[in-house]
């Protein structure tokens, strides 16, 4: 870890998305680092994390939204839910922010090249898949992973997140793109159902060397990660990724220890096969 990640760099926020206007209020930042030379410099992997610090408020840790493949600035999603989240809902294009990091181990992006990747993301969770999923998907990254499909799962409608980028991803080759919402509605064409319950007829998961990356409400996880088991998945092919308590970043607080693993430090990006080793807690 070098010393620049202990330090707050200040970052300006240049773009602010208002994802939903829902009780499940979420908006993504897009920051620019002030630092030029800084910003040339830094680089992430993703599924890693920053310590975003909002002046005179406090900080809290947020996954990266956008991909590495992005030199020019860096996007974190936030739903307002507390004290620190809620200062950066209010906060305006312009207006500074301290960012530290990147913090964690970050996907598998290597050890994953020339296989078929299955993406399931549930409402927020689908913030640091984003991250992956445009890595792979960019031109200069597309070539080195094979067939990709991607079953996004929000509670309705008006949930749904980075509408703009489903053009994009519908339109690369070799990928496929499904929607699911809990309950039918009115003017909704596409899936109905909570995810766990559509991989069998909605993905084809039984495509041989094939990685499956889930995150979402620790409930989803469970449950879409029960029923890839009861499907002959591997456990060392599930990943997901785990925000729980985290707080320093660097397992010294001791809030994100879960068994002999820190969240922060040892994840937060972890395969069912390193889960199901971890107390019940998790």
């Amino acid at each position: 870890m070098v010393k620049t990640n202990m330090l707050p760099q200040k970052a300006e926020i240049v773009d602010i998305k208002q994802e939903t206007e829902t009780n499940l209020n979420i908006k993504t930042f897009r920051y620019k680092f002030l630092d030029d030379q800084f910003r040339e410099k830094f680089s992430f992997k993703p599924g890693q994390f920053m310590m975003v610090t909002v002046y005179g408020v406090g900080e809290a840790p947020f996954g990266f939204a956008s991909s590495p493949t992005e030199k020019d600035y860096i996007e974190f999603s936030v739903k307002k839910v507390g004290l620190v989240t809620e200062a950066l809902h209010n906060l305006k294009i312009g207006d500074k922010i301290g960012l530290r990091g990147p913090f964690g181990n970050g996907f598998p992006v290597e050890s994953i090249q020339n296989k078929n990747i299955i993406f399931i993301g549930g409402g927020i969770g689908l913030a640091p898949l984003r991250s992956l999923i445009n890595y792979v998907l960019d031109q200069q990254n597309r070539s080195k992973y094979k067939n990709i499909q991607l079953l996004n799962a929000f509670r309705s409608p008006e949930d749904t997140l980075y509408c703009y980028d489903y053009k994009w991803w519908e339109n690369t080759e070799n990928t496929k793109v499904k929607y699911t919402i809990d309950e039918p509605c009115e003017g909704w064409s596409k899936c109905v159902g909570y995810p766990h319950n559509l991989i069998d007829e909605e993905l084809d998961w039984e495509l041989p060397d094939t990685k499956f990356f889930t995150c979402g409400p620790p409930v989803m996880i469970k449950f879409v990660t029960d029923r890839l088991k009861n499907l002959g998945i591997k456990p060392a092919d599930i990943i997901t990724t785990l925000e729980m308590r985290m707080s320093c970043g660097v397992g010294k607080c001791g809030r994100c220890n879960i068994g002999h693993y820190y969240v922060c430090k040892d994840g937060p990006v972890f395969t069912l096969e390193q889960l199901v080793e971890m107390p019940d807690e998790y």
